[in-house]
């Protein structure tokens, strides 16, 4: 009877840590080796942040990066983005920081968190994040589009 208790409790375990997303760790990190292989240092990315935001209407940013840094943020529009804004995307102003916030959810700061990875560099393409499953308004979707490899 102890036996299948520890068995019970094993399961129970395992299913919660796919629930908050734990699960996806080893995936995220084949991807992150995935894209740090390419050695790429000059890109070019659009980035769709979706969450009960007012900036919602402006979206996606373009964002350049070149050596590790962002070297341009703008709105598609081609205006560029304020300061308040521009301190709340600087977290995803470039892909290394991206993967940072995202195993960061996987970690436990998200109660859920879904990832789909670009086939080709490995870069997270969609991601969507549950900070607390039971709230509202608390989600938040990240989509990276428009990706191209700069001189």
């Amino acid at each position: 009877m102890r036996k299948l208790s520890y068995i019970l409790m094993a399961l129970v375990l395992s299913a919660c840590s796919l629930l908050n997303g734990t699960g996806d760790q080893p995936q995220i990190q084949q991807n992150r080796e995935k894209w740090q292989d390419q050695g790429i240092s000059h890109y070019r990315y659009h980035l769709f942040v979706g969450c009960f935001c007012a900036f919602g209407e402006d979206m996606p940013l373009v964002i350049e990066v070149q050596d590790g840094k962002a070297v341009s943020m703008e709105y598609q529009s081609g205006n560029q983005v304020d300061a308040d804004n521009r301190e709340f995307f600087k977290k995803y102003e470039t892909i290394d920081l991206i993967f940072g916030e995202l195993e960061a959810a996987l970690n436990g700061a998200a109660d859920e968190v879904t990832i789909t990875y670009d086939p080709t560099y490995g870069f997270p393409s969609e991601a969507s994040l549950d900070v607390i499953k039971e709230a509202v308004d608390d989600e938040l979707s990240l989509s990276i589009s428009s990706f191209e490899v700069l001189p």
